[in-house]
């Protein structure tokens, strides 16, 4: 496992004797988990000073930069524009039957985003949800990758999926188009990097060294024009045409410590959902 979270279970396992001197995490949940394991220690990078301070931890354990965001992707040999869904809630009505896909919710930004969800709309209706997507026959599959070739081959409809997945499918030339959820209610969930600093890592002046680095304007470019398509956090950032800046998004009104929170105490609900 060489994702965000497997890379985190390392360095727990490794808490005793670090060899890594920086975490970047492709999510901005895991490095709030590992400040509440005490794995990470501050650093405020003096190249971060225009990034805006939501994406910035307060006591300096972890720095955001380029963000993804989830998206709703949709197959449009399939879907018109004038049948396409605006909000995640349109996935559970009787014309989607069957043809809307996820990724597993117990891992990666699927994770988050439902985590995210049960803070927005109270376990309640968060449940609510999550258990009308099951009864509309949504297709749980093992990741986001997954879901953008079910919706470009058109084996569904729709899919939750995220940004960088989206433009892949995108610059493959499949005939799909991506929405931003709920831009009118609750906004979808924006996802930065996360930078952080390994506590008594072997190499702490090189590992600022390279945190200044990966959180400056030329990687927020570099990353806006690579296939991922990334969102600069700074809003005057040069991006291609089809790349918006941050601030052309609504996004979830959530802290990333409540999330990391919130997701630990939904694990087992998650579990039961997704069949485990």
């Amino acid at each position: 496992e060489t994702k965000s979270t497997g890379m985190a279970n390392r360095l727990i396992a490794e808490k005793d004797n670090p060899q890594a001197d920086v975490f970047w995490s492709g999510d901005p949940v895991r490095p709030a988990l590992l400040e509440f394991k005490g794995i990470i220690t501050p650093y405020f990078s003096s190249a971060a000073a225009d990034i805006p301070r939501s994406y910035k931890d307060e006591d300096g354990h972890w720095t955001g930069f380029s963000a993804r965001a989830r998206i709703l992707l949709y197959n449009t040999n399939l879907v018109s524009m004038d049948e396409k869904p605006l909000s995640i809630f349109d996935l559970t009505k009787l014309v989607l039957r069957g043809q809307v896909a996820i990724a597993n919710p117990l891992f990666g930004t699927t994770s988050i985003h439902m985590a995210a969800l049960f803070i927005i709309l109270g376990d309640e209706k968060a449940k609510k949800f999550m258990n009308d997507l099951k009864a509309n026959g949504v297709k749980i599959v093992s990741s986001n990758s997954e879901v953008r070739r079910l919706v470009a081959r058109g084996e569904v409809r729709v899919g939750i999926t995220d940004t960088d997945d989206a433009n892949v499918a995108i610059k493959e030339g499949n005939p799909v188009k991506v929405v931003f959820s709920d831009q009118s209610g609750i906004g979808t969930l924006i996802m930065p990097n996360m930078v952080c600093l390994i506590k008594n890592s072997p190499n702490q002046e090189n590992g600022k060294k390279l945190i200044d680095y990966l959180v400056s304007r030329d990687v927020e470019k570099s990353l806006a024009f690579a296939m991922c398509a990334q969102m600069p956090l700074r809003y005057d950032v040069r991006t291609p045409a089809d790349v918006l800046t941050i601030d052309a998004v609504k996004g979830m009104n959530v802290n990333y410590h409540d999330v990391a929170k919130k997701l630990e105490e939904i694990g087992e609900f998650l579990k039961q959902w997704a069949g485990y």
